[in-house]
């Protein structure tokens, strides 16, 4: 069953947990306090988002955190895979949640990424982390492969009707049945988000977790989690 809805996100503050003219956001996260480096001077940058964090980033983290408090989501020795990493806020609260994650971005959004696993994952971690190169749409590395991910997560992955096909390929080349896909994403555009959706119920089953179910401190109307499985 397709469980799907775009909400008008009009009523919402846009960038309610973020200040991306910061160089640094602060934020709460598996009994740490974590320090996320950011690099605001890169937006200026064509195509350059990963620089700074978005809402949907830190909701997406504080839901994964929430769900495995819960019993909802069980991360414990699970292999993860990021894509779209950024700053690595999302992979780095996996990895303290207990799973063994690979982040991951394009070749130039690697070294803030690195920086910041580094500086957040230290002394008694339940999980791990990597940071790996990844371009949408290539052959994947046996890393990602052997075995097939338990989870892929990811924040503000679908930006644009370009880079939809690319990033189906990689999921579809990621996935096996035993892998649930869980997406973050403000929404801003509905016809890329249904760009997506065509293409994206071709091989999956696609739904949307009610915020009811999210962490009660972070949720925002202007983002959507989605959940996507293998048919």
């Amino acid at each position: 069953m397709l469980l799907w809805a775009i909400q008008q996100p009009i009523f919402s503050k846009h960038n309610a947990y973020v200040t991306q003219s910061s160089l640094q956001l602060n934020i709460d996260a598996c009994g740490r306090s974590l320090s996320i480096l950011q690099s605001p001077s890169s937006l200026g940058t064509a195509g350059v988002t990963g620089s700074v964090m978005w809402d949907s980033g830190i909701i997406l983290g504080k839901f994964l955190e929430h769900s495995t408090e819960s019993g909802t989501i069980f991360l414990q020795g699970k292999k993860v895979v990021e894509l779209g990493s950024g700053c690595g806020l999302v992979g780095c609260i996996a990895a303290l949640l207990g799973a063994q994650v690979i982040l991951t971005d394009l070749p130039d959004r690697l070294k803030l990424l690195k920086k910041n696993v580094e500086t957040n994952l230290y002394g008694d971690v339940r999980g791990s982390a990597k940071v790996n190169e990844l371009t949408w749409g290539d052959d994947l590395d046996p890393d990602f492969t052997d075995p097939l991910p338990d989870y892929v997560i990811g924040s503000d992955v679908i930006y644009s009707e370009g880079a939809v096909m690319d990033l189906m390929e990689t999921l579809a080349e990621l996935c096996g049945k035993q892998t649930t896909v869980i997406l973050a994403g403000e929404l801003r555009n509905d016809a890329i988000l249904e760009y997506f959706l065509e293409a994206a119920t071709k091989e999956f089953i696609v739904g949307r977790i009610n915020q009811e179910q999210w962490h009660p401190d972070y949720c925002s109307s202007r983002v959507a989690i989605y959940v996507l499985v293998k048919k």
